[in-house]
């Protein structure tokens, strides 16, 4: 089997770009497999990085010295970058913090606060990451609030229609998944967005699993949150950002506090910085920010336009090869996926799977996938989740189906 004849970058050149690839696990070729929990950095990335420890580093914002001024600079370029990757309005739209789940996390207090009363309502859905979930439902403790879910069915889809029922006066966020990080669901986001706005309800997107396969465009979406983090798109971990509509950006209080965040401090009173100042109190991971900047920069590379493209046809040569093996169960086959297969074979605990991949070179994620509703959903304990990346080739597909018929023999 092969890859769809369509005209793909040099996969072979891309992969000498990654260290980290061309090495062995016990004894055998590294075939990694796990990229929805956090892909490899390309040595461009691993540079930039290196360059600020090895060179360049100084605190920014905070001094006219050399050091402070280079720092400050790309740190502020790195916010130009993002801005430009979602096409945000304006930089200070873009809100740098420690990944997704502080960003969703923020938005739940921040905004929450503000606007989240007694007897209001926030809309997730059925499929979310448990980084989309728990903290709304703090949330909506906190204010007295009631957390509603849109469902899905048992390919993986949404049930879009139920949307209109759910969306009424008492609404006041709808936080919703770009791709599922279980299932690989690329969701309807846009359509969910418009049939909010329709009631003037502001929309959050969690694209942890969107941005690193696709370019997304906030201003065409008209999303007014879209959270994503550095470590899932080849960038550092401990980096994600935040982008937000000035509108909301504005009212919002800030999630902490300290230097930075603030205009005047008295003993008194405490005014605030504005935007993005105000959300990014203390010494920010800059060195993060700007590595996150040089993935971003490789994403642009003209010789990736095709991804999105290649990815999709190693997740259909992934699903047509598991589908062959008897009982062996594919959780969620949605019509529009993005490189993700979650997957269950019958008489094998995934754990065990996991391990015998594991020494077999094969890197795979094992567990509830910190997903628990999609577990309770199709009533099972744990999966086996197998995620591409554009590093990822044909044979290795080929490589983990021989895998996967080799253990269940053994089984």
């Amino acid at each position: 089997m092969s890859i769809t004849n369509i005209m793909i970058p040099d996969i072979l050149k891309i992969r000498k770009d990654f260290p980290i690839l061309d090495q062995k696990v016990n004894g055998k070729p590294l075939i990694y497999l796990d990229n929805a929990a956090t892909s490899q950095r390309p040595q461009q990335v691993i540079d930039r990085i290196n360059e600020f420890s090895l060179r360049i580093n100084g605190n920014i914002h905070r001094a006219t010295h050399f050091f402070a001024n280079k720092t400050t600079e790309a740190y502020e370029n790195a916010r130009e970058t993002l801005r430009s990757f979602l096409n945000a309005e304006e930089t200070a739209e873009i809100i740098f913090t420690h990944g997704a789940t502080e960003s969703i996390n923020l938005v739940a207090h921040s905004f929450g606060d503000l606007f989240i009363h007694r007897g209001d309502e926030v809309i997730v859905t059925e499929m979310e990451h448990h980084a989309n979930i728990v903290p709304w439902q703090m949330m909506c403790e906190r204010r007295g609030a009631k957390l509603r879910v849109l469902p899905f069915g048992d390919d993986g889809v949404l049930q879009l229609g139920l949307l209109d029922e759910l969306l009424n006066e008492k609404t006041r966020i709808v936080a919703v998944a770009h791709v599922s990080n279980v299932l690989g669901t690329v969701n309807p986001i846009a359509e969910i967005i418009s049939k909010a706005h329709l009631k003037n309800i502001p929309v959050l997107i969690d694209g942890a699993q969107g941005a690193p396969h696709f370019k997304t465009d906030v201003q065409e979406l008209d999303c007014d949150f879209y959270v994503f983090s550095g470590h899932k798109m080849y960038g550092p971990t401990g980096i994600g950002v935040l982008y937000g509509k000035r509108k909301w950006l504005d009212q919002m209080p800030p999630f902490f506090g300290g230097g930075e965040m603030i205009d005047r401090v008295t003993m008194q009173k405490t005014t605030y910085n504005e935007i993005p100042y105000k959300f990014e109190a203390g010494t920010p991971h800059y060195v993060g920010a700007i590595g996150l900047a040089a993935a971003v920069d490789y994403l642009n590379n003209p010789e990736l336009s095709l991804i999105n493209h290649y990815e999709n046809d190693l997740l259909s040569q992934a699903t047509l090869r598991l589908k062959q093996i008897e009982g062996l169960k594919i959780y969620g086959e949605a019509p529009e996926k993005a490189g993700v297969l979650s997957f269950n074979i019958e008489g094998i605990h995934p754990f065990d799977l996991g391990t015998l991949l594991d020494q077999m070179g094969i890197a795979v994620r094992t567990g509830r996938l910190c997903a628990d509703p999609v577990m309770d959903h199709y009533g099972v304990e744990n999966m086996v989740r197998a995620s591409f990346a554009f590093y990822n080739t044909a044979e290795e597909i080929e490589t983990f189906y021989k895998a996967l018929i080799r253990l269940k023999a053994m089984f």
